[in-house]
């Protein structure tokens, strides 16, 4: 682990710089950009009814947003306020009174609304209770719903019981009490937001540098000599993230991004906390490596192939030979595997050419510091694994870990799920993230005082399909305990994940709010619990963000909804009523406890149990993993894999199709237009040259199609690389098939081959089943 600790925020230099101005015209007027002044307006006005609460949170809490890790108005990074209007959207969420009671008296009026208009319903304000064939919910009391609950899992086998926890809000004391109480309840079927995002980058670090996190901070980002963002729109999805990257270029650092949709919000930004760039723009990115999407594989051999060469003709030209020497093993097995791939395949599955391959890649051989930062572009297909890998084996090859403005970075979306795959909860690790092996089985019995399930959980996405098992089967999925989550509108095959969600006999909801989710019908009862926010949770709470930074989030002092519990205090209560004989195990007195216990249990979070006022912080594993190139492996040294090329079957006539985020935190849809391109949630962003191609004109309607599903939108020309799609998620994922997961990491696949067609095409050869005719005679498997 690291040993350099932080030394605080970086003094932003915020003289002008007009070559970096998208215009001169103020507050970007003509341009398509978010609308920042408008956004704050809208946010004071949502929060009229709370407005000192509101500001309390802003102002003394760890923001729920993203996982920078902004703490009141300040981070570690830089000097001077963040605030984004993510973070204000989220707000609401904290501030919003109690849902009126008569909403819960016909489900049918509820499922008629979307998950925005339900959001606004309000916060759920007790205990609830939907049986088979009620339409309606009935007040019951936390002893009832509790007892009920507990019941259920006392009369089932524990492979039968699964447990999930979302990204909203959760802190480390929440996900480390779920994966104590979990494996106190006999199961390992638990799991996290985070691991259906990340997964593949802690996988991928482990085995190739042994590390499941960041290995650098975001300081690095500043002044190093580039800064490449792979399948990650920072500016979407962690909007002060734009912060930095505007202090990078002030101190020359060249912003690349490899995408195969040129990022308009990436390209392009008015960050609202700079008055220059406010008023002016900012131009953030200097290149665009517009790859076919799943072509990263094929991009990184390219680049190494490259190398190799350069490195053949001039020793030393590419290769940084001193820390491979010293710190690496593998590297002739990874010469000799790019050096057998053919250039014409390689461009086939990349997109580029071999010269603009060789552009990227002598770039960054010239490069003397660079950080690559990824996000689900990467993550999210059945080779999520292998695409990190690839990452790794560039930046060890040159060099750009362990030291300063180096590194490799999966960029967190959502606050503190860094932490729960550290806290334990999934099905793979216990605390710490480590295996769940006997080792680790014997350290934990004897911390926690009972035993520990051998046997191998599943993933959330095995744990739903098993709801369809047959009677009797042990792994049968029973009950479903959720904390958040909405898996109508994250999971590809909705309708399929319904009829699974459905088939649950017992199922859980601790939210919040209502979703869609929540008004799925019930296998025998659904039962819904009332969760406090982290700023209510009693005694504060933590939080980890992308750069192992941990945070102190106090209690703050606001208004009381209804009979809401802190969400670790709800599990608990409910773990002492299924095994009553052991309470003293699992029942916490206080968040302090808990955290004294993760101290001890995870010893590299050491330090946590000393963080108890507004602003306390630290680093765990210091500013560098892997510092001075020495890796927290067996044999201390980095790992550099041959990775194979993927299959990636594209019938002609067909495209690659992928998904989008637009104005969302997570699954929750905040503007039915995009910020950044203007486009609507129904719009599918194609090529100019390919719609011509098809006949199709701008906005005119369209049908995307495959064996797994049909959506209908509008074609929204894009510059996005020829023969690729973008859909919005999550109404883009009926396009994606149920039950494919990446091998080694177990996140589903969220891409696929797709047939684009006027829709009056389309329609006309319905009724002949034309649709499946072409599926069938193209052959298309998604």
């Amino acid at each position: 682990m690291g040993k350099t600790k932080h030394t605080g925020p970086i003094r932003l230099d915020q003289s002008p710089k007009p070559s970096l101005w998208v215009s001169p015209a103020p507050l970007g007027l003509g341009k398509v950009k978010p609308h920042h002044i408008w956004d704050t307006l809208k946010a004071l006005y949502d929060n009229r009814d709370n407005l000192p609460y509101a500001y309390r949170i802003l102002t003394k809490g760890v923001c729920d947003g993203c996982a920078l890790g902004v703490s009141g108005l300040r981070d570690q990074t830089l000097t001077g306020p963040h605030l984004c209007t993510t973070r204000l959207n989220v707000l609401r969420l904290n501030t919003m009174p109690e849902i009126e009671p008569h909403w819960f008296g016909d489900i049918e009026r509820l499922k008629a609304m979307d998950s925005t208009r339900l959001r606004k319903l309000g916060r759920i304000p007790y205990p609830l209770i939907r049986r088979k064939g009620e339409n309606r919910f009935e007040r019951i009391t936390w002893d009832e719903a509790l007892d009920r609950i507990a019941a259920k899992i006392r009369g089932i086998d524990p492979k039968q019981l699964a447990f999930y926890w979302t990204a909203r809000g959760i802190t480390n004391e929440v996900y480390y009490a779920a994966s104590k109480v979990a494996r106190f309840l006999g199961t390992n079927n638990i799991d996290n937001a985070s691991r259906i995002c990340h997964s593949p980058s802690k996988t991928a670090l482990k085995r190739s540098l042994g590390i499941g996190a960041s290995s650098c901070s975001y300081k690095d980002w500043i002044g190093t000599d580039v800064l490449v963002f792979w399948g990650s729109v920072a500016a979407n999805n962690q909007p002060v993230s734009t912060k930095y990257m505007y202090a990078a270029k002030k101190a020359g650092t060249k912003i690349v991004v490899v995408n195969p949709y040129r990022e308009p919000a990436m390209e392009n930004y008015w960050i609202p906390s700079i008055p220059e760039s406010a008023l002016f723009g900012t131009k953030m990115v200097d290149d665009f490596v517009q790859v076919h999407i799943g072509g990263d594989i094929a991009l990184a051999n390219g680049i190494m192939k490259h190398w190799f060469e350069m490195e053949r003709e001039r020793p030393g030209s590419a290769l940084d030979r001193k820390f491979i020497n010293e710190h690496t093993t593998g590297c002739e097995e990874l010469r000799r595997h790019v050096s057998s791939l053919d250039w014409p395949v390689l461009e086939k599955s990349s997109g580029l050419t071999k010269e603009r391959i060789g552009e990227f890649a002598r770039m960054l051989a010239s490069a003397k510091s660079a950080v690559f930062v990824w996000s689900m572009g990467l993550t999210q297909h059945r080779f999520g694994t292998d695409n990190v890998s690839q990452l790794a084996n560039l930046a060890m090859l040159r060099g750009f870990v362990g030291r300063e403005r180096c590194g490799l970075m999966p960029i967190r979306g959502h606050s503190s799920v860094q932490g729960a795959g550290e806290m334990g909860a999934e099905p793979m690790s216990l605390p710490g993230g480590g295996p769940i092996d006997e080792e680790s089985r014997q350290r934990f019995e004897a911390l926690w005082g009972f035993p520990i399930p051998a046997w191998q959980g599943d993933i959330v996405g095995l744990s739903l399909e098993n709801a369809l098992l047959p009677d009797g089967h042990e792994r049968r999925t029973r009950v479903l305990y959720m904390s958040g989550g909405n898996f109508l509108e994250t999971m590809p095959k909705p309708d399929f994940i319904r009829k699974c969600l459905e088939s649950v006999e017992l199922r859980v909801h601790q939210d919040i709010i209502l979703n869609s989710s929540t008004l799925a019908d019930a296998g025998e009862e659904v039962i819904v619990l009332p969760a406090m926010t982290r700023y209510e949770q009693p005694g504060g709470g933590t939080s980890t963000s992308t750069e192992r930074m941990v945070y102190f989030s106090p209690e703050i002092a606001g208004p009381r909804i209804g009979e809401a519990r802190a969400e670790w205090d709800i599990i608990t209560d409910l773990a002492a009523r299924v095994k009553p004989e052991l309470k003293s195990k699992i029942v916490f007195r206080s968040a302090q406890h808990i955290r004294d216990e993760i101290a001890a249990a995870v010893p590299y979070y050491d330090g946590i149990q000393h963080l108890s006022q507004s602003g306390d912080v630290f680093q765990w594993g210091g500013v560098w993993l892997c510092e001075e190139g020495s890796c927290p492996t067996p044999d201390g040294k980095g790992k550099l894999i041959p990775i194979q090329l993927p299959e990636l079957r594209k019938p002609e006539g067909h495209f690659y199709a992928t998904t989008r985020r637009g104005k969302q935190f997570n699954s929750m849809v905040y503007n039915n237009k995009d910020p950044f391109n203007a486009a609507m949630r129904e719009d599918v962003l194609l090529h100019p040259a390919d719609a011509r191609e098809l006949g199709i004109g701008e906005g005119e309607a369209v049908v995307v199609y495959n064996r797994s599903g049909t959506l209908y939108g509008r074609a929204k020309f894009a510059d996005i690389r020829q023969g690729n799609i973008e859909v919005y998620w999550p109404e883009g994922n009926v396009l994606f098939p149920k039950g494919v997961y990446e091998p080694y990491a177990g996140i589903p696949e969220y891409n696929g081959a797709v047939i684009v067609e006027k829709a009056e095409t389309y329609f006309a050869y319905k009724d002949t089943r034309y649709a499946e005719r072409r599926i069938k005679e193209l052959e298309v498997d998604p």
